[in-house]
């Protein structure tokens, strides 16, 4: 429903643009008319009501009614405004719009958290407040808005998870957290897992300032409680001790290195000249038809002068070989998928970008608030399904038989 411009005109009248926000602004004082006449109209259906169930109920004794007024001061999103709210004489009346000890309209605290999960400092949006909308909001008031947060996040963090995964890809970011007085750099693991629907799902977040196996023991077993059976295709950078700990937790699941990280690691060891030739050479290797024929490119590679030139690369290779050698028995649409960790590490710059404006945190609490609002605040990009999941699906299906969930 359009609103009469005639209606606008009047409201306009008198005033310029430049009158629209602020304290005094127009806004301010819609907002306030607004809102006491829907209490108004609160008050009104609370008596009606409360006179029915006394007729229902065959009661005599004289009516509810109003009983005045008291003034509340509310922030709402265009500033202070001081509302009258109706009393009624029994004090039976509790209005939904702006209950009884509720100081702010929703929608304020939904415009703090916004800001806060883009990343925006306690001072920084302090002083956009009070730019836009013409008062001070205090560092406390922020806090507390941010800090109801926190029972969603421990929701979030607790809540059931499906059964089965196809894949799940494991990275990690580093953040500064303060702990009895000095600020150590902790590591961040994010599992971000591909649903039997194709559409992506993080299901968790996991502090550690070391990484190892007892920690990845704890990690994957906090999944087995919340609910998943199985994973398909474990996808991960070189985590330590991670293959023995899924082994242990899902004794089925395939872990995957990172091709893409090797090669980065390789290229580490090369001058820049040669690392063209060096990729070249290693390509043979990840895109061979089978296990038989990279085993025979790596042999080659190692009897060559640039593996010579840069004894490091193959051993590195080598080494991770239990974790490459899967990848080699998907077909070339599961292989496109898992071919890097790209997908989580995409994810992991928005959760970057958010962090980058904070020194350090107070406690894992704190940074686990502002991840949990930065992935809300760009679901819609990270959550897209995976393209052309039909024909992945299918040789899923095929791969696994009966442990891929088809429905």
């Amino acid at each position: 429903m359009s609103i009469d411009k005639k209606l606008l005109d009047q409201l306009m009248e008198g005033r310029s643009s430049g009158d629209l926000f602020g304290k005094e602004g127009i806004l301010a004082e819609l907002t306030k008319a607004l809102a006491e006449r829907a209490l108004t109209a609160e008050m009104e259906e609370h008596l009606g009501a409360e006179r029915e169930e006394g007729v229902a109920e065959g009661q005599n004794h004289p009516p509810n009614r109003r009983n005045g007024s008291s003034q509340k001061t509310v922030t709402t999103d265009s500033g202070k405004v001081i509302l009258d709210i109706p009393r009624d004489r029994n004090g039976t009346f509790d209005p939904l719009l702006i209950a009884k000890y509720q100081r702010r309209f929703p929608e304020f605290d939904r415009k703090i958290v916004s800001m806060y999960a883009r990343g925006m400092t306690t001072r920084e949006i302090q002083g956009h407040i009070e730019e836009i909308y013409g008062f001070e909001a205090s560092p406390s008031l922020i806090s507390v808005i941010t800090e109801a947060v926190m029972d969603e996040v421990t929701a979030w963090q607790s809540r059931p998870l499906e059964p089965c995964y196809p894949v799940v890809f494991m990275d990690a970011i580093r953040v500064n957290i303060r702990s009895d007085g000095a600020v150590s750099n902790k590591a961040v693991f994010v599992a971000l897992a591909i649903r039997p629907d194709g559409t992506r799902d993080v299901l968790g977040l996991w502090f550690q300032a070391n990484e190892g196996a007892k920690f990845w023991a704890k990690v994957l077993n906090d999944l087995r409680h919340r609910g998943v059976q199985d994973i398909l295709i474990a996808v991960v950078d070189g985590l330590k001790g991670f293959p023995q700990a899924i082994e242990a937790a899902f004794p089925e699941a395939q872990v995957q290195t990172c091709i893409v990280h090797l090669l980065r690691h390789s290229m580490s060891f090369a001058s820049y000249k040669d690392r063209k030739a060096v990729a070249t050479a290693l390509k043979a290797v990840y895109t061979a038809l089978d296990v038989e024929a990279a085993e025979a490119a790596l042999a080659e590679f190692e009897e060559s002068d640039l593996a010579k030139r840069y004894p490091a690369i193959a051993p590195s290779w080598r080494r991770a070989w239990n974790e490459v050698i899967p990848f080699l028995d998907y077909p070339p649409e599961v292989r496109r998928l898992i071919y890097t960790t790209n997908a989580i590490e995409a994810l992991n710059s928005k959760i970057r970008r958010a962090v980058r404006t904070r020194g350090h945190f107070p406690s894992d609490e704190a940074a686990a608030k502002l991840i949990y609002l930065a992935l809300n605040a760009t679901s819609v990009e990270w959550k897209r399904s995976v393209r052309e999941w039909h024909r992945v699906k299918s040789q899923l299906a095929i791969m696994f038989e009966e442990r891929f969930p088809m429905a």
